[in-house]
């Protein structure tokens, strides 16, 4: 669909309760969040439900469809989905053809082409994407089965600039009922029934079989501990920000060890980000803490950063700690 089509006349919305309980979310987050807004719009039952909504709840909003070319007729898909969100009133609707490549596997390869290809289209604009309670019920088992740490456990925020995600309280049903009501035939994607990828085994025999057998409102309660762990993660988190200076290239060990392990173990993951670690594991993250609280004279801590020809590794020496690239 060619960039700047005008859409027709924005159309009266029907007002059935699936409809009108997105509707509310998505109102809710504008509300906590003003702005202009864009929807990344996949032609699933989620983001067309969100589309609906935020075309109706806000002003001048655009579509973004990202088309992996994973699967045949993937262009066809995403020139259907621009189509529609010009039906349900956005103003534009841009498809956003990207390569996937990388580590990783798949999914988590096209999870960064999309994000990039995300960012790059969105101006000022943040971008509403379409996770649901259930997506966020999902997350949080992940977390859990790998040991992730409370950060992974705690799932999604509602907003991560420049993510919004309006619809963590809304269950996946509820999408789909909405598009029953707008009339709509949602796109199913054929990733989304492959029991390759473990989130679909959640989806499809894990969370159904916990429902099973504690009774029902397992996705619900998973919900409710993100949202608990991310209350209680950000206090420590302001606590490790006013505790210990994170801004310089070394820090002082003799300045941290005496916290709390939960608050050091922030500080240095504060610290690790200024110093131009990309990410961490909680094992990567616990092998810098021993680095503090551990000592016997043990190597350094390769982190995620580096160069194809250097790695960045965290290290100390005379009682402080430094990051700097080491050839592999």
């Amino acid at each position: 669909m060619p960039e700047g089509v005008e859409p027709a006349e924005r159309p009266r919305l029907p007002e059935g309760p699936a409809l009108l309980e997105v509707r509310h979310a998505v109102r809710a987050w504008l509300v906590a969040h003003p702005g202009p807004v864009a929807v990344a719009l996949s032609g699933g039952a989620d983001s067309l439900a969100l589309t609906a909504a935020t075309a109706a709840e806000a002003p001048n909003v655009r579509a973004l469809i990202v088309d992996h070319g994973l699967q045949e007729g993937s262009a066809e898909v995403a020139a259907t989905a621009a189509a529609r969100a010009l039906e349900l009133g956005v103003v534009d609707a841009r498809v956003l053809p990207v390569h996937v490549t990388g580590s990783g596997g798949t999914e988590a390869a096209a999870r960064r082409a999309r994000y990039d290809a995300l960012n790059l289209a969105r101006g000022d604009a943040s971008v509403l994407v379409a996770h649901t309670l259930d997506d966020q019920a999902e997350t949080v088992l992940l977390g859990l089965g790998r040991g992730s740490g409370p950060r992974s456990i705690a799932g999604m925020t509602a907003f991560a600039a420049p993510w919004g995600r309006p619809l963590l309280g809304v269950r996946r049903a509820i999408t789909r009922a909405a598009c029953v009501e707008l009339g709509l035939e949602p796109f199913e994607d054929p990733h989304n029934t492959d029991t390759d990828f473990t989130r679909v085994r959640l989806r499809h025999e894990v969370l159904p079989l916990l429902e099973d057998v504690l009774g029902g409102g397992v996705a619900a309660a998973l919900a409710r501990t993100a949202e608990q762990l991310r209350e209680d993660g950000d206090v420590l988190d302001a606590l490790a920000g006013s505790v210990a200076d994170t801004d310089g290239p070394d820090i002082e060990v003799s300045a941290i060890e005496t916290l709390a392990p939960a608050v050091r173990r922030r500080v240095l993951r504060r610290w690790l980000l200024g110093r131009g670690v990309t990410s961490s594991t909680d094992r990567q993250l616990r092998a810098v803490d021993a680095l503090v609280v551990r000592w016997t004279g043990q190597g350094g801590v390769a982190l995620p950063g580096g160069t194809p020809d250097a790695r960045l590794v965290c290290s100390r020496r005379r009682g402080r700690l430094s990051v700097g690239l080491e050839n592999e």
